[in-house]
């Protein structure tokens, strides 16, 4: 890169267009800011209260089915409507419109007690194939644009249950953060943005974490969460329906080896959000759109130090200690079997 590893320095993120400010020389400050509380997590297969564990009444006063793989269900209390309807504002400054939208619940596994990084290859690949037919079928609707599939894991994040489980999201119209990859990877001088970029990060070698022969996961470039990493296809794929059955084994195998990572950091199960950005689905071609996934973890120091984005994060940009390159090498010294 040509720059000292203790120098203060940017790096612009190809993906959005915007700038993270890495501050190596940071990391041997003091702390002396919040610390969180940890607890020992037990949790039994079945827990009676858990309104996703099967056979139990959900918040909503819907029964959960007796069910054995994955099970996906309109989300009760959705942020977003099928039939939403209303005028719209165009008033100089002051604009609004109408969203419609369907929001779904995944639960990965009936048994409350696994995560991610606990299920078995074959039980993640059933959630693979469950977020493709989700995809499809979703996006397949005339009016939805976008379909997000994501998992906040960790009460640290948001999630209100335990249980494992995702969410996927349809809205009508792109959102703003893929909205913005989009036009990136559009008006990208090459014929596609992340696969140039991949095929710099293999090259380097320094922030890979895990590959096989269809996927690899790596800490971007330009990552902005201490532990951020993100995962790619070798091949250009625009959607999770685009993998066939080698690719979606592919995928399940670098899912499992990255929450295994992040599980033995810190020695807890490792909070963060993660979601797939892919191609959408409002009609156009988007040929350069390449499938991914984000991992966004919070924790900093230890289980019991995050990262918060406050002060210069909040009204300037970005800002990071640890390099992505120490965060890559940290992750993969890690055992993930």
């Amino acid at each position: 890169m040509g720059l000292l590893p203790d120098a203060p320095h940017r790096r612009l993120n190809r993906l959005t267009g915007e700038w993270v400010l890495v501050s190596p020389h940071r990391t041997a400050r003091p702390w002396q800011g919040q610390v969180e509380e940890t607890t020992p997590e037990t949790r039994p297969e079945y827990d009676p209260s858990c309104y996703l564990c099967p056979g139990n009444t959900r918040a909503g006063g819907v029964e959960t089915p007796v069910y054995d793989s994955t099970y996906v269900f309109d989300n009760d209390f959705a942020a977003l409507l099928p039939d939403a309807s209303g005028g719209g504002v165009d008033d100089g400054p002051l604009v609004a419109s109408p969203e419609r939208g369907i929001c779904r619940v995944v639960c990965f596994s009936p048994r409350h007690d696994l995560t991610l990084g606990g299920m078995s290859q074959p039980a993640l690949r059933t959630v693979v194939d469950t977020w493709a037919e989700q995809t499809s079928s979703l996006g397949a609707i005339d009016w939805v644009g976008h379909v997000q599939v994501f998992e906040n894991r960790g009460a640290m994040m948001g999630a209100s249950n335990p249980h494992p489980h995702g969410q996927i999201w349809a809205t009508e119209s792109v959102p703003n953060e893929p909205a913005k990859e989009i036009t990136q990877q559009a008006a990208y001088d090459g014929d596609c943005l992340l696969c140039d970029y991949l095929a710099a990060e293999l090259k380097n070698g320094a922030r890979v974490i895990d590959s096989n022969d269809h996927f690899v996961s790596l800490v971007p470039f330009w990552a902005v969460w201490p532990f951020e990493t993100m995962v790619l296809p070798r091949p250009h794929h625009g959607s999770l329906t685009d993998l066939d059955g080698a690719a979606r084994d592919g995928l399940a195998d670098i899912l499992g080896k990255v929450t295994r990572r992040y599980d033995r950091l810190f020695g807890i199960t490792f909070p963060y959000s993660m979601g797939f950005h892919q191609r959408p689905t409002d009609g156009g071609d988007h040929p350069k759109a390449h499938l991914h996934a984000h991992f966004y973890p919070p924790l900093l120091r230890s289980a019991t130090v995050r990262k918060f984005m406050v002060g210069f994060e909040l009204l300037a940009q970005p800002q990071r200690d640890i390099t992505p390159e120490i965060a890559a090498q940290r992750l993969r010294d890690l055992d993930n079997d």
